[in-house]
């Protein structure tokens, strides 16, 4: 048996939502501040010692440069002073695995990974062996969340003064009505399965300024409308997540990549927790005969259990167990898997309209309280 670690530390840093945003040499700096004792804090609270350690699992793709250089340079010094094997591991491979930690699932399957630096689609038929059908092109949805909620001043909101930007479009979209401002969905002409968002972070700015023109206030102020435009944007989102989800559904089904009497969904990263997009999701699983999964949402957001997990997955299939330390770097930037995303172009598969149409009534209902 191999000792494993699995508790979490969180350091809530209240300078984010002073800056609005993360601040690379911030984060950097608090790393620095923080990594040894929450190691430290870890190993206590776990009952191992680094002597016992099996490995060593630390993240050192895709993310920030920055941050990575600190993880990373950290662990190594662990490694050599311990003599520890070293496994490097993909952010979001870790991301794309955690729900093996938490359930039972068998390769391969389907795993949409949604986060405020991420957006992909992709199958998992192993522990370091996936196919990318699909990316965001531009940014991504938490990236996109998070800005419109700064264009709207959701700090400046009694009810979301608190609240990151995402949470706070998902809270007051819960109050407001989507159909008031209904935004053009991104790339309808491509039958693919990447996803883009910038082009609704400026259709939800154009709608803003208009508004706030309308209402003859000033950028800052808080709109009357400022619900439905949260409803409406949280509704675009999801919309278009959702089709282009059932398409890569089809595909895999079609080009027998996964088998249609046991397929499954998974969807994981920070902005699954949002429960106005999960609830599509489950939906369009449970109507084309997918199991749908999730983390649970703690496990969801970015967090060292996945890197320890994706690490035990890793030493216990023989994958990327590295004995030598040399020639090991971060990168900021790394594609995760085989990119088949030109197939799934070439495939040319159109989401049936019936069931595109039964999709948006039901994430209208979820608006009903």
């Amino acid at each position: 048996m191999m000792p494993a670690m699995f508790w979490e530390k969180r350091c809530t840093v209240r300078r984010k939502s002073i800056y609005s945003g993360i601040i690379p040499v911030v984060a950097q700096q608090l790393h620095r501040e923080n990594i040894e004792q929450v190691v430290k804090e870890a190993l206590s609270v776990s009952g191992v010692s680094v002597h016992e350690l099996a490995a060593i699992a630390t993240t050192v793709k895709p993310g920030l440069a920055l941050s990575l250089e600190v993880g990373l340079q950290y662990s190594l010094n662990l490694v050599n002073k311990y003599e520890k094997p070293f496994i490097p591991i993909h952010h979001m491979e870790a991301h794309a695995l955690t729900i093996r930690l938490t359930h039972h699932v068998e390769f391969p399957f389907l795993v949409l990974l949604l986060s405020g630096g991420h957006c992909i689609l992709a199958v998992a038929q192993g522990v370091s062996d996936f196919l990318l059908l699909g990316q965001s092109i531009d940014i991504a949805p938490g990236d996109m969340l998070d800005k419109v909620a700064r264009r709207l001043s959701l700090r400046k909101h009694p009810e979301c003064h608190s609240m990151a930007g995402g949470k706070a479009i998902e809270h007051l979209a819960q109050t407001g009505d989507w159909q008031q401002h209904t935004f053009r969905l991104p790339m309808q002409q491509y039958r693919n399965c990447d996803f883009s968002f910038s082009g609704l972070q400026n259709l939800a700015n154009k709608a803003i300024i208009q508004k706030e023109k309308e209402e003859g206030i000033q950028e800052g102020e808080i709109l009357s409308c400022v619900k439905d435009i949260a409803a409406a944007v949280q509704h675009a989102v999801a919309v278009h997540i959702i089709q282009r989800t059932y398409r890569a559904m089809l595909f895999c089904i079609k080009n027998s990549i996964l088998s249609s009497k046991n397929a499954t969904l998974v969807v994981s990263g920070g902005v699954a927790s949002n429960q106005y997009i999960r609830k599509g999701l489950q939906t369009l699983a449970d109507a084309n005969d997918f199991a749908f999964l999730c983390p649970p949402p703690r496990l969801c957001t970015d967090n060292g259990v996945m890197i320890a997990w994706n690490g035990v997955e890793r030493l216990r299939a023989g994958l990327g167990v590295l004995h030598s330390t040399d020639g090991i770097r971060y990168e900021p930037k790394a594609p995760l898997g085989i990119d088949i995303s030109k197939r799934v172009e070439e495939d040319s598969i159109k989401v049936p309209k019936l069931k595109k149409d039964m999709m948006v009534s039901i994430l209208k209902s979820n608006l009903v309280k």
